[in-house]
């Protein structure tokens, strides 16, 4: 099976290209151009470094959030737009649960977290392995609201993600010795490790579940935790006008 995976939930834009199973290529690039400008560019770098036509990818993948609002809809939009055109599969990934993937030998809880601004997280906790299996939800919640459910596991926790480097001197604060962090090659998400998981959900080796699995072009959707802060703001504001 080959599979095409693309992110672009955060601020690496990833690409990662599988021949027979096999990772053929996986790209990364933090630049000063947008994901919408980075990633068909990569795609098609990805296909021609592979030595492989569009045509041969059996499935399409995108990392379809949590994450940047604008970011996942450019990598789902893009996926959805290649597998309508080639009447090919689709298969959603979670963010969390591809960080958390990264690590796959840690004595304690994976505890993936994404910067969602004004002291929030979005958060979920895995036992390491792969794939990693679940102990919490995905959720957005204030930073120490997420370290309470961390503390209450009684265990150490290996922190990955941007969130982990905005908030690292508040979590070895709150959690001292108890908090490890990944080391910065393993702490972003991979597109390779994105790219396993989408295998696993496409084979019928890994349960989908809300928003991740393998779907076809009309079904794939964003998986938001909150509302973009537009309609946050609007809410508000209709709110008030009403209160």
């Amino acid at each position: 099976m080959n599979i095409l995976m693309i992110d672009t939930s955060g601020p690496v834009c990833g690409v990662a290209l599988s021949r027979n199973g096999k990772i053929a290529c996986e790209m990364e690039l933090t630049s000063g151009l947008t994901h919408s400008q980075r990633v068909m560019p990569m795609v098609d770098g990805a296909l021609e470094m592979s030595g492989m036509a569009i045509g041969e990818v059996d499935v399409f993948g995108a990392v379809v959030g949590p994450g940047s609002f604008t970011g996942v809809r450019i990598g789902v939009s893009t996926v959805k737009a290649l597998a309508h055109a080639a009447g090919k599969p689709c298969v959603g990934v979670d963010a969390l649960q591809a960080l958390a993937a990264n690590a796959t030998a840690f004595d304690g809880v994976v505890c993936p977290i994404l910067d969602a601004r004004a002291q929030q997280v979005y958060g979920a906790m895995f036992e390491a392995g792969f794939p990693p299996a679940r102990l919490m939800g995905d959720a957005a919640m204030k930073l120490t609201e997420y370290l309470t459910r961390v503390e209450e596991t009684g265990r150490h926790a290996l922190f990955l993600g941007d969130g982990a480097t905005a908030f690292e001197a508040a979590i070895r604060e709150r959690l001292g010795e108890r908090a490890f962090f990944a080391p910065e090659q393993h702490r972003g998400l991979r597109a390779g490790s994105a790219l396993a998981l989408a295998a696993l959900y496409a084979e019928g080796k890994l349960e989908a579940g809300e928003g991740v699995g393998l779907c076809d072009s009309l079904t794939l959707m964003p998986l938001y935790l909150r509302a973009p802060q537009a309609e946050r703001e609007r809410a508000a504001r209709e709110a008030q006008k009403h209160g």
